[in-house]
């Protein structure tokens, strides 16, 4: 504190100042308490839940069944080799982008981060437009060779499955592990290399050891998404595959089974939680102090025509993985079905429309063809979607604001930093834990008196804030942590009181920070399918529910305004990254 601010002003006692920051636990804790932990708990209580006189049943059936321990083994297995795909092509690019200096390397980092905000529903559709039985590159291949039937057999296979994964969790290599690529101190390489190692001995036992708490938390973080996907293994998957994720929801919309989904449900929560666990073990094994660099410190240009080659070819491959099935999805949503191929209506059909451009299944979207007072036009999906994001943004701000403010103090006490140590991880259990678990403990706990919200279209937002406000406090703690604490005792000298300190000296600096969290809650929101597709009531359906539904129907123009309305929710939550993008101060959050 500089010498001439006056001091005279008695600190809060400690008690006192204790009490009004455990108050900020309060909020996030109770809505936690209320809307995480106590629907889980219904999922344990209907876990043993008598069926035939047997508490034991559900879990024995998980437990014997072949068909649901294939599932189970279906579920790791395609994690872990889609986690293994996700570094094979994001390391090439944390490389480039961490050591290299690019011509558009800003353009790169944006487009490359777009997917990971997409909705599951729309990379799949994206990937069905471009790669399925009538999507663009089937349309050419025949038109090009004269071929009666699709050469390229994507959907409904696992390659499907594993390319989504990839594609959606890319973004998460390139920003983990090379943002902490591009701040080690090259000379460490170097004096390896001095001293006589290879290039790859240098790697080996250089830089591998040096990543590996980037590669590790990067693929935990990746595994753990691969483990829940949901909306690409439904859409692209099929019949023929099943994660726990959708066999829960099979279980419960299908079959009706909510004993032995909620089972399935614990098993996955636990598998989540031991996966997370782990990762906490691993890395502070493998985490040590080290002498990190400023970025602009370790970029070099591209030497020889080797590395300029792979620079290129590999950008080029790199882009165009990560828009094509966007790019093909918008086009089909604007291209009738004769121009594509996809649809091959009959010439001569009356109604049939014209080859080429066609805002048809836009328009489709906002006519009620069916001209009945029961059904609900697929664009009022789009304002009640709007609507639901709205509220997940002012309750995730109300919850994960107070939780930040008192992760970030610096003056906290001792018995506060335990409890925030204690409290932190906990706050981060809502993303290891599946969207359609959190749905049907919804369904199960909130049911009954005196939370009854089975019939009020208020369980959809409550369900999408406990996705949304990790993201909110993850965004916002690095940007309080920052604050220079001088600025806060020279409000404090002057009489302010802490909540005057917040609103005076806080906020106007955090302002920001609070932008990127609200934009993280609202593209999240627009695009939760997982617990929607289950607490959605069918006269309020979200925008991704009424692309499920549209997709799912035959006939052409369903599809069409499956794909349009996939367009729409496209060009939202990239509208959303770009502006977390601009808004975000450096590295000022953890995401």
């Amino acid at each position: 504190m500089d010498p001439g601010l006056d001091t005279s002003r008695p600190a809060l006692r400690p008690g006192r100042r204790l009490s009004w920051r455990l108050l900020l636990w309060l909020p996030p804790l109770a809505f936690l308490g209320l809307f995480y932990f106590y629907p889980l708990g219904a999922i344990l209580q209907a876990s043993f839940a008598a069926v035939q006189g047997d508490p034991l049943g559900p879990v024995r059936q998980a437990l014997t069944s072949a068909s649901i321990r294939q599932v189970v083994a279906f579920t790791f297995g395609q994690a872990a080799l889609s986690t293994l795909l996700t570094f094979a092509v994001g390391l090439p690019g944390a490389y480039l982008l961490a050591r290299f200096e690019l011509p558009g390397k800003t353009w790169i980092r944006v487009l490359t981060s777009i997917p990971f905000v997409m909705p599951t529903l729309v990379v799949a559709a994206g990937f069905s437009a471009l790669l399925g039985s009538q999507g663009w590159a089937n349309q050419l291949l025949m038109r090009m060779f004269h071929l009666g039937a699709p050469p390229i057999h994507f959907t409904n296979t696992l390659a499907a499955i594993l390319a989504a994964h990839v594609f959606y969790n890319t973004t998460i290599v390139l920003k983990t592990v090379g943002g902490f690529w591009a701040n080690l101190d090259v000379r460490l390489m170097q004096a390896a290399a001095v001293l006589g190692a290879r290039r790859w001995q240098v790697v080996r036992h250089v830089t591998l050891p040096l990543l590996a708490p980037a590669i590790l938390s990067a693929g935990v973080l990746i595994f753990i998404f691969d483990f829940t996907s949901f909306g690409v293994i439904l859409i692209l998957g099929g019949p023929h595959f099943a994660t726990l994720e959708v066999e829960i929801y099979y279980q419960t919309i299908s079959l009706f089974n909510l004993p032995l989904a909620a089972v399935l449900s614990l098993l996955q929560l636990l598998c989540t939680l031991g996966m997370m666990s782990l990762y906490t073990w691993l890395v502070n094994r493998l985490t040590r102090p080290l002498d990190l660099k400023p970025q602009a410190a370790v970029l070099r240009r591209l030497c020889g025509w080797k590395e300029k080659l792979f620079a290129f070819t590999y950008l080029v491959f790199l882009l165009g993985f990560m828009t094509l099935p966007l790019l093909a999805l918008a086009l089909q949503s604007v291209t009738s079905p004769g121009a594509s191929g996809w649809g091959r209506m009959r010439p001569g059909v009356p109604g049939q429309a014209a080859a080429g451009f066609t805002l048809d299944f836009y328009r489709a979207l906002f006519e009620n063809q069916r001209q009945s007072i029961f059904y609900a036009a697929p664009a009022t999906a789009i304002t009640i979607s709007l609507a639901y994001a709205l509220l997940t943004v002012l309750l995730s701000l109300a919850t994960g604001l107070p939780a930040a403010v008192a992760l970030a103090n610096p003056e906290s006490s001792p018995q506060m930093k335990r409890l925030n140590r204690l409290l932190d991880p906990i706050l981060m259990l809502p993303l290891g834990t599946s969207a359609v678990t959190l749905g049907l403990g919804f369904i199960i706990a909130l049911a009954y008196p005196p939370l009854d919200l089975r019939t009020s279209p208020l369980l959809v937002p409550l369900a999408h804030t406990l996705v949304a406000f990790p993201f909110v406090v993850r965004s916002l703690v690095p940007a309080l942590r920052s604050i220079q604490p001088r600025l806060r005792q020279a409000a404090g000298v002057m009489g302010a009181s802490p909540a005057r300190v917040f609103q005076t000296v806080d906020l106007p600096l955090i302002s920001r920070a609070i932008l990127v969290g609200a934009t993280f809650a609202f593209t999240i929101s627009i695009g939760e399918f997982g617990a929607s597709a289950l607490i959605t009531r069918p006269e309020y359906p979200t925008i991704p529910v009424a692309i499920y539904r549209l997709i799912s129907l035959p006939g052409a123009m369903n599809y069409g305004q499956g794909l349009a309305l996939s367009t729409i929710l496209m060009l939202v939550s990239a509208g959303g990254m770009l502006a977390i993008e601009r808004l975000r101060l450096g590295e000022s959050s953890e995401f």
